[in-house]
């Protein structure tokens, strides 16, 4: 199926970030393709951070690798409601290491920041990780939750937490 080209490296890329990842768990995260048969289909879940709104939750998302990874990045986006100023309200995670490679066409964020083909699903990972802890609220995917959580953090908790809940069945 993939014996040759660019999706033979993107899957062999996949294929040892996989193993990487089930062998050395960062704390929190657990990630791995949804079937054998698909190694471009992820799905992550992750812990929601001590000390933040979200703890106590686990968000499930998923990962959809183009067939030039690591030349471009995954689109990710969570498939459990999510309330946060970096995430669009259909679940697409908008944070600066999943954004296309090279210069940002609004001059907000710096090539470095954009993805690059050193950068791993565990980084990926580790970074919404960090994002959930600490959001963006000036590049803000949900303006609703980035206003809400420049002017009224309590509102704002509050919501996380019953949509934590909710998801949880609770």
């Amino acid at each position: 199926m993939y014996s040759k080209g660019i999706g033979a490296t993107a899957l062999k890329r996949l294929m040892t970030e996989y193993r990487e990842i089930t062998v050395h768990a960062p704390e929190g995260i657990t990630a791995a393709p949804i079937s054998e048969s698909n190694f471009f289909e992820w799905e992550a879940l992750i812990e929601g951070p001590a000390d933040t709104p979200y703890e106590g939750g686990v968000f499930v998302a998923l990962l959809t690798f183009p067939k030039d990874y690591p030349l471009s990045p995954p689109v990710m986006k969570f498939t459990c409601p999510m309330y946060h100023p970096n995430i669009y309200q259909d679940g697409t995670v908008c944070i600066s290491i999943l954004h296309a490679p090279g210069d940002d066409p609004n001059m907000y964020e710096s090539s470095s920041e954009r993805w690059s083909p050193v950068q791993s699903i565990e980084k990926i990972l580790l970074s919404v990780l960090s994002m959930l802890a600490e959001p963006n609220d000036e590049s803000g995917a949900n303006i609703d939750a980035s206003k809400m959580w420049r002017t009224d953090r309590k509102q704002f908790d509050a919501i996380v937490r019953r949509t934590i809940q909710h998801s949880l069945g609770l």
